[in-house]
């Protein structure tokens, strides 16, 4: 069976764990099975710091799937350690709000010599997961640029500004006044190597419980993969970030806020929509206190509680029951 899974970070990488459990491609060489797992991750949260090409989302799949994730935060390295920061604090080299961590340089370093010498993304992280044997294929969304920055009146001057989404999400922590989202280069980029293969080819595609807006929706915005979604023969099946009302994890109520939705698994189903209208689904799991009536879309609710990967693969087996997928 070939499974798609379109995913951000902390809660996509966990889902993801999930996914291999069920399938059994838990081993880092695939446990011999002979299914395929592809992850189409997120881009949209990358950014140059330092002169180092940071990618959040990437890096949280990576690490988590090949066992070096710091499972207290649920992202970075783990044992990480901080004399970089220091040093650059030491310095007075800005911003200071973004912090580095040593063993994650590495990574960045790797990626921005590759980046610098030619290599598309795709290829980096491809040779970087040669190192960590996630199990699972990860593309990124767009080998080209394609950053979420949002517009916000800034708390020192009262100006309206578009600043990158690492400094809406980690320095300001989403609470200051914020009017939109933008997607910069989005309208030119193209999907990745393999990201539309991996949709068109698909038994069934799972939408992560990731952020609806700046992961799920960020992915979205790369021409061709909402027309992909709608269009392959697989059955594409979502799972609902929010368990009553929400979030349980990061700021998708933040998110949800600034385009007008509400934060319940209901409002979400209905923004993605059913692919019997103009939508990208045609399943969507809620929580079983949840309950959530999206037109043209099949609904169950299902424990969405990923306390660990058995019961991710639980979570993973009630999307393919739904749509009725066969292991």
């Amino acid at each position: 069976m070939n499974v798609t899974v379109v995913v951000g970070g902390v809660g996509g990488a966990r889902f993801l764990q999930g996914v291999r459990r069920l399938l059994g491609v838990d081993a880092p060489d695939g446990g011999g099975s002979s299914h395929r797992i592809t992850a189409v991750v997120n881009v949209g949260d990358d950014v140059w710091m330092h002169g180092l090409r940071i990618c959040p989302d990437l890096d949280t799949c990576m690490y988590t799937l090949g066992g070096g994730i710091d499972t207290v935060r649920g992202w970075g390295h783990a044992g990480e350690t901080w004399n970089a920061k220091e040093e650059l604090a030491a310095y007075g080299a800005k911003p200071e709000w973004f912090g580095l961590g040593d063993r994650d340089i590495a990574t960045h370093l790797i990626r921005s010599q590759m980046l610098r010498t030619g290599y598309p993304l795709s290829a980096v992280t491809e040779a970087l997961c040669n190192r960590w044997r996630p199990g699972v294929t990860l593309l990124p969304v767009t080998d080209d640029r394609s950053e979420t920055h949002v517009v916000i009146t800034d708390p020192e001057d009262g100006e309206q500004r578009a600043i990158h989404f690492q400094e809406w999400w980690v320095r300001h922590r989403a609470q200051v006044p914020t009017h939109s989202f933008a997607h910069i280069g989005a309208e030119q980029a193209s999907p990745a190597p393999g990201v539309l293969e991996a949709i068109e080819g698909a038994d069934i595609v799972l939408l992560a419980p990731s952020n609806p807006v700046v992961s799920v929706g960020a992915i979205l915005a790369v021409p061709g993969i909402r027309g992909a979604l709608r269009t392959t023969t697989a059955r594409v099946v979502g799972v609902s970030p929010i368990v009553g009302g929400k979030p349980l994890r990061g700021m998708a109520d933040e998110c949800l806020d600034v385009i007008g939705v509400e934060t319940s698994a209901e409002a979400i189903g209905r923004w993605y929509g059913a692919r019997s209208g103009t939508g990208i689904l045609d399943g969507w799991l809620v929580h079983d206190t949840d309950t959530a009536d999206v037109p043209g879309v099949a609904v169950a609710s299902v424990p969405l509680l990923m306390s660990d990967p058995d019961a991710t693969a639980d979570m993973v087996r009630s999307a393919f029951d739904l749509m009725g997928a066969l292991l």
